[in-house]
């Protein structure tokens, strides 16, 4: 009997059946799969080509899952991607593909595949690829963001309070919301100190009216002066007067970012508006009344910036009868595969890709992550996992535990591969020749996978069965890693310490 077209039989309860689709003509590829559906009462149907999946789809048959098979030297695979892309954006789609042919398994995690895998197949690591990913499309990781989650503020910015702690923040944002007073919000840095900035002007009753931000470490005194207060224009043509942002944002709200780094100077003149409602224009001496809410941020200890001289004592009174902590995302843990979620859905939007899943191995491990740059920290993650794919963040070595290995590094690897999420920090020196770049990404893979294993076995005494079982891999796999990175105990609790596996991760600045 032909394989093309035929179905295995299925399981009598149908609502819990699990339809697969094939797209392949080779034995080797189909044969374990027919073994694998027989045993797991999966409905499995094949077809010769990708055209006649796209048909069986137009047609209203959609699969759980479809497994394409692209052989080397395949024109039409990638066409066929992006086509059943369009078609049903949400189906998972793994590729089969020639293990010498990297390029275009890079395109085809590009394109929106959620996973690729190399010939020869064998059947376990088939099975468990499988079975992880109909396991993600059927929900059985909850990750969804409800309403009552998330807030949208404007654009691109959102709220998110499923934690107690940010539910309270929530409510202090409300009470504040109401009032006309200066407000310092404290949190570290990338905890969502602007965000929360943004909210009290939305909930208040200047939200009809502008919002500016200013930051004080981004200019230098005298353009700091004109940004706030307005001076003269200089160009072509008379000499004109610029208005300042507290002009512009004439009964609305003004975000004054990191206030211990403004000069003294400036703050002596904020402090008159915040007392007289006025300013003293530079350039022509005119005075200028303005009616503008005063929110200031900063990730230090204001208390230090005081006696070191970097913050007025009078202005810090002034600012601190409100006080905002944002609390940074170790503290509110719970909230994580939401944020994951979200940034995921939002990132997809932008780049036209299909949205990846997460498996509960890479759930767990970002909850567990300390997450030291907070919030822009983990976005960053959600972008490289979507545009590299979790094989792109998986510890290198052991292909025989990468299960294990690829659902728990992308978390570690995202202390250190901020080099490759920002291309623009690489010199061009650093990315000359035929293999540099490919040797900087390995050098940072493992590196990542060294502090990894070092915080690890700190946080466990050197018990290295149980630093195993908090990485997710198996012990045979780590004792590999120990010896390959030759690494001591005494090494790796320095290692771990210098990393911030220990503390308040980045503290406020």
């Amino acid at each position: 009997m032909s394989l093309q077209g035929a179905t295995k039989p299925v399981a009598k309860k149908a609502i819990e059946t699990v339809r697969l689709l094939v797209v392949s003509r080779e034995s080797a590829v189909l044969r374990p799969l027919w073994s694998m559906g027989e045993s797991n009462s999966w409905q499995l149907e094949s077809t010769a080509s990708g055209w006649g999946a796209i048909e069986r789809i137009q047609s209203g048959v959609t699969p759980d899952l479809l497994l394409l098979d692209v052989p080397r030297g395949d024109t039409d695979g990638f066409h066929i991607l992006r086509w059943l892309r369009r078609l049903r954006p949400e189906l998972p789609i793994i590729l089969i593909c020639d293990p010498h042919d990297t390029p275009r398994q890079q395109e085809a995690v590009r394109l929106g595949a959620r996973d690729c895998l190399v010939r020869p197949l064998e059947d376990q690591p088939f099975e468990a690829v499988i079975r992880r990913h109909l396991s993600a499309a059927s929900g059985s990781v909850d990750t969804d963001i409800t309403s009552d989650d998330v807030e949208q503020i404007g654009g691109d910015i959102f709220f998110v309070g499923a934690s107690p702690i940010m539910r309270n923040l929530r409510a202090q944002v409300e009470m504040l919301a109401v009032t006309n007073v200066p407000v310092l919000i404290l949190g570290e840095s990338g905890s969502g100190k602007e965000t929360t900035a943004r909210l009290i002007h939305k909930l208040s009753v200047r939200s009809g009216f502008g919002f500016a931000k200013v930051n004080c470490t981004a200019l230098p005194s005298d353009l700091l002066e004109i940004e706030l207060f307005g001076g003269k224009r200089n160009g072509i043509g008379p000499p004109s007067l610029r208005p300042g942002k507290l002009e512009l944002c004439e009964k609305g709200t003004i975000l004054v970012h990191e206030i211990t780094e403004m000069p003294m100077a400036l703050q002596a003149k904020l402090l008159e508006v915040l007392q007289k409602k006025r300013f003293v224009r530079p350039g022509n001496g005119t005075t200028v009344k303005v009616d503008v809410r005063i929110l200031a941020a900063s990730t230090t200890h204001v208390e230090s910036a005081i006696s070191e001289n970097k913050l007025r004592e009078d202005l810090y009174y002034c600012l601190s009868d409100y006080t905002i902590h944002v609390p940074p995302l170790r503290q509110r843990r719970e909230e994580v595969p939401l944020l994951l979620c979200h940034f995921m859905q939002h990132f997809a939007k932008r780049y036209g890709l299909s949205p990846r899943t997460f498996s509960p191995g890479v759930l767990g491990a970002c909850q567990s992550h300390s997450w030291p740059g907070n919030l822009r920290e983990l976005e960053n993650f959600v972008k490289r996992y979507l545009l590299a794919g979790g094989k792109e963040l998986a510890f290198g070595g052991d292909q025989s535990e990468s299960e294990d290995v690829t659902e728990y590094d992308p978390v570690m690897s995202s202390r250190t591969v901020s080099p490759l999420a920002s291309p623009a920090n690489l010199s061009p020196s650093s990315v000359s020749g035929c293999n540099s770049l490919k040797s900087v990404v390995q050098s940072v893979k493992l590196e990542a996978e060294r502090n990894a294993i070092a915080a690890a076995l700190a946080s466990t005494g050197w018990n290295r069965k149980a630093a195993a079982r908090a990485l997710k891999v198996s012990y045979r796999t780590l004792l590999y890693k120990i010896e390959q990175h030759h690494m001591r105990p005494q090494e790796a609790s320095d290692s771990a310490l210098f990393n911030g596996s220990k503390g308040n991760g980045n503290g406020f600045r």
